[in-house]
């Protein structure tokens, strides 16, 4: 919380006392590692996550994998469609239903798995989280920001105190 009186602004920016900014440049920094990490392959993070998904999950529709990574149609789409091009995935449109598209590894996606393997120690390495332990405990940290940071967001979450808009 920034206290104008704590503030010394010559000695340190104020940005540094704001746990947003502190949490929007963690989630640079990491993006800016998965980027490091992945660009030998061609492979951008929202890609990874997709690869990552379908690896551990399986074969997913596309509506279950805008659940799954919190993305819309319309930024989920063009992104399939750039993997596919590559053989990272297919989509296929199932027969029983033509309006449910289906992603699948394609023979890329399923061989670049093990040539990725090293990412997430890598991750959590320059995360600074020595054990699986502290990986559980921050995951469920963010989780449970997130879910209040939606609530707010909403106007449904309980420790929101805002002031109202006014009323024109």
């Amino acid at each position: 919380m920034h206290n104008p009186v704590a503030c010394n602004t010559l000695s340190m920016p104020v940005t540094d006392e704001m746990v947003c900014f502190s949490l929007y440049a963690a989630s640079r920094a990491t993006t800016q590692a998965y980027r490091a990490l992945l660009e030998p392959w061609g492979i951008t993070y929202p890609q990874y996550l997709v690869l990552v998904t379908l690896w551990i999950e399986g074969d997913q529709t596309v509506s279950s994998l805008g659940e799954h990574l919190q993305l819309d149609s319309g930024t989920l789409s063009p992104l399939l469609r750039r993997m596919e091009q590559g053989d990272l995935v297919r989509r296929s449109r199932r027969s029983t239903d033509e309006r449910v598209v289906t992603v699948t590894l394609g023979e890329r996606g399923r061989s670049v798995r093990s040539e990725l393997a090293h990412v997430p120690a890598r991750i959590a390495a320059g995360m600074g989280l020595p054990d699986e332990q502290s990986a559980l405990e921050l995951i469920a940290t963010l989780q449970r920001l997130t879910a209040t940071m939606h609530a707010a967001a909403d106007g449904t979450g309980a420790a929101v105190d805002a002031p109202t808009a006014p009323t024109h």
